[in-house]
Parts: C-alpha cells; sequence; structure tokens
C-alpha cells in the first residue's frame, strides 16, 4: 500500500515507517506539521527541521506544514496536509509513531476516515522497554534532545540511546515513574541513522539550553554523510 508518514523527527515516528517498510508498504512521502505553539498538544516543536534531513537521507519526499498549534484548530491543518498528499502522491493510507496516546491516535483515525484513508500506529500500545530495545537493535541513532523529567539533568541532552541509556531509563521508571518512551513528555528524541536511511546525519552545531528543570538541545546545523 502507498503510505504518508506523519514525521516530527523523533524515534517513533521514524521507527513507525521502518515497521511499515518492513511490512511491505511502500512509504512515498512524509508530512512534519510545524507548530507555532510550542505546548502543541498534537505536534513536536523542537528540531522539525531535521525532518528535512530524513527526507534528504531516505529519499522520501516531505511536505512541511505550518499550524498554529491551537488545540483541536490544528487538527483543520493537519487534515489539509493529508488531503494534499493524497492528491499528490495517491497514498492510500497514513502512519504515525502513537504509542500510547488515545488523544493523539483516534484524531488522526477520525482524520483518515473523512479523507478515505486508511490509519496505520504499528508501535501501538508495545511495551515500552521492549520497543526501545528494538530500535536499538536495529541500527537506529538515536539522541536525546529534550528532557524535561525529574531524574533526567542537562547530561542527558545529546545523549544516544543505547544500552546503557535504557538502563538508566529503567532506574527511572522505577524512582521516579518516568516513562521509559517518554510518553509522558519526559524526553523528546532525534534519529540521526535508521535502516531506511541511504546517508547519516551528522550534527555540526548544536546550542544546549538548560531552563530551571528542563532542558533542550537545538540542533543548528547538519550534514549528511555516506554510510559505510
Amino acid at each position: 500500500m502507498r503510505i504518508g508518514a506523519l514525521v516530527s523527527g523523533g524515534k517513533d515516528s521514524v521507527f513507525a515507517i521502518q515497521k511499515m517498510i518492513e511490512a511491505g508498504h511502500d512509504i512515498v512521502c512524509m508530512v512534519c506539521l510545524v507548530p507555532e505553539n510550542p505546548e502543541s498538544y498534537m505536534f513536536h516543536s523542537i528540531n522539525t527541521k531535521l525532518v528535512a534531513d530524513i527526507s534528504a537521507a531516505s529519499g522520501i519526499p516531505l511536505l512541511y506544514q505550518k499550524t498554529g498549534g491551537v488545540k483541536e484548530e490544528e487538527l483543520d491543518d493537519m487534515k489539509n496536509a493529508l488531503s494534499a498528499l493524497k492528491s499528490e502522491y495517491n497514498i492510500s493510507g497514513v502512519c504515525t509513531g502513537a504509542i500510547e496516546s488515545v488523544y493523539q491516535k483516534s484524531r488522526v483515525e477520525n482524520i483518515c476516515k473523512t479523507l478515505e484513508l486508511e490509519a496505520f500506529s504499528p508501535l501501538w500500545h508495545a511495551n515500552p522497554k521492549s520497543l526501545l530495545s528494538e530500535m536499538i537493535d536495529s541500527g537506529m541513532e538515536i539522541i536525546f534532545v529534550t528532557a524535561a523529567a525529574d531524574g533526567l539533568t542537562e547530561s542527558w541532552l545529546g545523549r544516544r540511546l543505547d544500552r546503557a541509556a535504557l538502563s538508566d531509563l529503567e532506574r527511572l521508571n522505577q524512582k521516579n515513574y518516568v516513562h521509559i518512551a517518554g510518553e509522558g513528555g519526559e524526553f523528546e528524541t532525534a534519529v540521526l541513522d535508521a535502516p531506511f536511511f541511504k546517508k547519516k546525519i551528522v550534527p555540526i552545531k548544536t546550542n544546549s539550553r538548560w531552563l530551571q528543570n528542563r532542558g533542550y538541545l537545538d540542533i543548528l546545523e547538519t550534514q549528511l554523510i555516506d554510510k559505510n
């Protein structure tokens, strides 16, 4: 099936693409909704420019769609974007990286139903530890770009998601109830490499910001390099 993917640049939306490819689907386009409101209920607001690198690295065309990020109103912008993808790329379905957010999943499904598109959420209700372990094993290169929970210090910004990080997240889950997959907004990530990428993304200029009890890593400049 010809699929359009909702992509934020984080681990879940990118891994959802990988799972869809493994299931035999053809990812023909991506769309990134860019909210003006950093507190958007639906969309990530940090490092959305990285999605252009993901598009270039994978060879999958990308549509950027700006949105005010106002609750519920931003859904009209998503509907317009998916309608444009259906018209231009003849997609039959849409995939998302939803894991536990009923709010996000149900709204995507409702919009898809209106547009006569099938909605896919290949990560839905996956075990968080098993899911991150699978991402690591797949060869994805994932770094933390937001830390916003008790126990996640500034040292997590730019840290790679590997076995050691996963073990630390397990401990933080037991001690501070941090969701292992970050589903409560505890952290956000950026993907620099994935199995379906033809090139790898390398950050060459970043800026770290720590604001009292949370921090952000802005990826300001990147380059694409050939994969070994």
